[in-house]
């Protein structure tokens, strides 16, 4: 701020009741799902769902035992039936391509009300044909691990991507839309999905700038490029102005003397520091020198400056982009279709928060202070919160304690997503099923396949996980959605059939998953997901052992998977995450809190070997330890949270010409003004730091890095008032109540309607109104709920 084995021949018999979700063509309702289960079938697939996790030779078995089976096929990259080779992407783009054409031809020619009627899901399906092959194309040429594949992933995306930026640019499309929404009688037969879509779109081509005369459309598409250019330049430079800092070697005493010996030059007396990795923050940990902690962290917030002026650059040609897009900042202009709406809202939820946060961060600084003896500054936090802490662990005896240092041990990577698994069927009657995959269908041979289905086994979902480290692999977790959800009209159906391609089978979805809606008899296409973490991989005789922290991670992930899982709608333009940006941290953000609460723990925390589970002392000792901690830096960290959001806010709110930007001295400007322990100045007056250089959120971020901490203090809300602190972590109602009021809507209902909804009676009739109406009351409101202190990463 964590086996047994089975013998080929079962394994086969277990295989035979258990089928793909898959269909290779409309089917009825009954063939097209996977065989119906009784309770007690659960099971076997829980049991089977830890041992695919945790033990290598069940895992081979498992993963070769669809070799043995006569109709096993060959199948494409998460069953794309395109993606059996690398050529197959250039297939799969053209074929995909075309399609998009035709609507596009379709939606300009319309002219009849009921071709206006149908231009929403016209557009949405056109949506979806280009994310299909952007977003999968995407994920692959980043993860992939054959350079071929890669080219080829990286081919079919330029291709659609740059169809995409034509699309942007052309003027009938939004002509049309804007056409069918000035008819009473075509909107009035509009689904709210279609409606809330139609608004969506119509707001994607005004930030396209699509209503433009030409030649500020150009200026603003080249402004784009710049930005983008810029932007990725800046999230990937961050470069301090010094690479090091040379200090006498006895001023490092404190600091582990391995380390002291790695640092030191030719002159044994002298060591040098670097300003960037592990090294100078364990110094600032360790270090008793105060005059060698100020040097090493003035260095370390000291971006060079060509680093500073590409950020200026950036925030310059933002603003220029916002105001020919007739907003008066760049901040205006992001927060439109936000929950925030405005930038007046999100400093009102950002200053309420700053200050509700204050007296736990007064507290902790007076702690340290007296700590001290003497004037606390900010090099020395890191100093004297490393000295609390270990004395706490000392009083506690936890270096001595074997519970806690065993805790991994009850944290096997199976056993926790065995847990998930049990804390979905509780909550909302959803569990993961491990599954076979034909050949070809993984990008490794480690990525493990599960199925989402619900209590009557009706597929729901296909979750890919590639959660262990390989080599040039990216280190850090994610959820990517590789396919959305979305109704499959019988149009489509038929356009599939009438295909002349012979090498082509006719699927709808390019053979990816598929199910007949139970209620409306609708062939639908399943979100296919892809979880990615870096956890080392398990041995011949250890699984995967996870720590705390990591198992609160896999939460997270998952809660972004249970989003894309149980928000299912009919257009795929507002299925699951596709919400607001400050809204979609908010299922994943809760999924923390589930992840050691005592009752969610008892589902799944159980020792690798003995399947001993977690003891309440053990259980105790956990939750202590991290009450301690976050009494000891939590406010803290809440604080510099909240001041990069400030400081984001700050520099995409400006009106000036930001070629004459200072973002050092804005910069300054927001700490002296908000923060506990501001970065000095020197003789002058004048800022001696300028950490900006290495926010590289700013980029991916700008104007919304508040979004993280405004969905966490919801999360928390939530996490007191529905699931009543932990008391109904496993409580089906609760379950029910978030999964109908927030999770099902994906990006269709207004996400101050679902914070409102699910909050219901547990939420004053007064507090409840104002969220409803959104604006600054309701960021107000969010603000006086605070972060807590007790979800701190670590």
């Amino acid at each position: 701020m964590l086996r047994p084995w089975i013998c080929r021949t079962c394994r086969l018999q277990q295989r035979l009741h258990r089928r793909s979700i898959t269909t290779s063509a409309p089917r009825p309702a009954s063939a097209s799902a996977t065989p119906v289960h009784s309770s007690p079938s659960k099971g076997p697939d829980d049991d089977i769902l830890r041992r695919v996790f945790d033990s290598r030779p069940f895992w081979r078995d498992f993963s070769a035992s669809s070799s043995f089976s006569p109709n096993r096929k060959p199948a494409g990259l998460v069953q794309n039936q395109y993606l059996t080779s690398p050529d197959g992407f250039r297939a799969f783009a053209q074929v995909s391509l075309q399609k998009c054409q035709a609507i596009v031809t379709r939606v300009l020619t319309a002219s009849t009300v009921d071709e206006y009627r149908g231009l929403v899901r016209q557009l949405d399906r056109l949506s979806d044909l280009l994310c299909r092959v952007i977003d999968l194309s995407d994920f692959i040429r980043a993860s992939h691990p054959d350079p071929p594949v890669q080219e080829a992933a990286g081919q079919a995306y330029a291709l659609m991507f740059e169809y995409m930026n034509v699309l942007n640019t052309t003027t009938g499309l939004h002509d049309q839309l804007r056409a069918a929404l000035a008819q009473p009688e075509v909107t009035s037969h509009w689904s709210s999905e279609e409606t809330i879509v139609a608004r969506i779109l119509l707001q994607d081509f005004a930030n396209s700038a699509i209503h433009m005369p030409p030649q500020e459309r150009q200026r603003f598409v080249s402004l784009s490029n710049d930005i983008s250019q810029l932007g990725s330049t800046f999230a990937h430079s961050g470069e301090p102005a010094r690479s090091h800092v040379v200090v006498p070697t006895n001023e490092l005493r404190g600091l582990d003397p391995i380390l002291i010996k790695q640092i030191k030059r030719w002159n044994p007396r002298s060591a040098a520091v670097p300003t960037v990795g592990l090294i100078p923050r364990l110094a600032l940990r360790s270090a008793h020198s105060e005059d060698v902690r100020r040097e090493i962290y003035q260095a370390t917030r000291t971006s060079s400056s060509r680093q500073v002026q590409r950020l200026e650059q950036l925030l310059s040609k933002r603003t220029e982009l916002a105001q020919l897009a007739g907003s008066p900042t760049f901040a205006h202009m992001t927060l439109k279709d936000k929950m925030a709406r405005s930038p007046a809202a999100v400093s009102e939820f950002l200053t309420t928060l700053i200050t509700s946060n204050r007296p736990d961060v007064q507290e902790e600084l007076s702690q340290l202070q007296a700590q001290k003896g003497g004037q606390l500054q900010p090099w020395d936090h890191a100093y004297y919160v490393h000295q609390r802490v270990q004395q706490y662990e000392t009083s506690q005896q936890i270096r001595k304690s074997r519970e806690l240092a065993i805790i991994p041990e009850f944290f096997s990577l199976g056993t926790v997503m065995q847990g998930l698994s049990r804390l979905f069927d509780r909550l909302y009657g959803v569990r993961l099923v491990p599954r076979e995959t034909a050949p070809g269908e993984t990008w490794t041979t480690d990525v493990r396949r599960l199925d989402v289905v619900d209590e009557e086994s009706r597929p729901l979902a296909v979750i890919y996980c590639d959660l262990f480290s390989r080599p040039n692999k990216h280190p850090n977790p994610a959820h990517f959605t590789l396919r959305c959800a979305r109704e499959i009209t019988p149009e489509e159906i038929a356009e599939s059939a009438s295909m002349d391609d012979p090498a082509v089978v006719a699927h709808p979805n390019d053979g990816m998953a598929t199910t007949i809606d139970a209620e409306s008899q609708t062939l639908r296409q399943l979100p296919t997901i892809a979880l990615v973490c870096d956890f080392p991989e398990p041995s011949s005789s250890t699984p995967t052992l996870l720590s705390e922290h990591s198992v609160r991670t896999l939460f997270h992930e998952m809660g972004h998977a249970l989003h894309s899982i149980l928000g299912q709608t009919k257009l795929q333009s507002i299925s699951g995450t596709r919400c607001a940006t400050d809204f979609a941290e908010l299922p994943s953000v809760l999924m923390e809190r589930f992840a050691t609460d005592p009752s969610v723990l008892a589902l799944y925390a159980r020792h690798w070997q003995t399947d001993q589970p977690l003891s309440e002392n053990m259980v105790h000792h956990m939750a202590q330890n991290r009450a301690a901690h976050g009494a000891i830096y939590g406010a803290v960290e809440n604080e510099a949270q909240i001041l990069m959001a400030l400081v984001d806010q700050a520099y995409h709110t400006t009106t000036s010409e930001n070629s004459f930007l200072d973002t050092t001295k804005l910069y300054q400007q927001v700490y002296s003004t908000h923060a506990s322990l501001p970065d000095p100045v020197d003789q002058h007056g004048r800022p001696s730091t300028s950490w900006q250089g290495f926010f590289g959120h700013l980029y991916g971020y700008g104007a919304t890095y508040y979004s993280y901490i405004f969905d966490r203090a919801i999360a928390n809300k939530m996490w007191e008032d529905v699931f009543e602190g932990g008391a109904a972590a496993v409580d089906r109602s609760a379950g029910e109540r978030y999964k109908n009021e927030v999770l099902r809507w994906g990006g269709g209902r207004n996400g101050w309607e679902c914070v409102a909804g699910v909050l219901g009676a547990h939420n004053s009739s007064n507090a409840n109104g104002r969220l409803v109406e959104g604006g600054d009351e309701a960021m107000r409101e969010v603000g006086r709920w605070g972060l807590g202190r007790d979800g701190i990463s670590g």
